[in-house]
């Protein structure tokens, strides 16, 4: 029997989220997501299953660490044609991520602008979400 398929979405810009989010779900795509997203998602009455219960572990360091957790990266990492990689996940309970959606923060845009700092710049970086 085959594992349902899994969706990560994390998205700094959340035009068209909905909409993109609402066909995975009619799909029976389960999808999991981060704070600000995963408010988003469900405001419009979506299903979502909010990252930390995923990994274990809460939204740290001000939201800079989200999905940096091998719950997360091993579900995306494991190659589908290596037994031993999906022996793995299931050794370690780890659910199979299948989609990624993400965007990442509008780093150009923001230190372009004449008023934004090293601080902000720094902030603008997205390795966490």
């Amino acid at each position: 029997m085959s594992e349902k398929r899994r969706a990560l979405i994390s998205v700094s810009d959340k035009s068209r989220v909905v909409e993109f989010a609402r066909g995975l779900a009619e799909l029976s795509v389960e999808i999991i997501s981060t704070g600000g997203t995963r408010a988003t998602l469900e405001e419009a009455g979506i299903e979502v299953r909010d990252v930390s219960e995923v990994t274990g572990v809460p939204e740290i360091l001000g939201g800079r660490v989200k999905t940096l957790h091998a719950a997360i990266f091993a579900g995306i990492l494991a190659r589908r044609d290596m037994i031993e990689d999906l022996a793995t996940l299931d050794e370690l309970g780890i659910g199979r991520v299948d989609i990624v959606v993400v965007n990442l923060y509008p780093f150009e845009q923001t230190i372009s602008r004449s008023d934004v700092g090293e601080a902000q710049a720094i902030e603008q970086i997205d390795i966490g979400g």
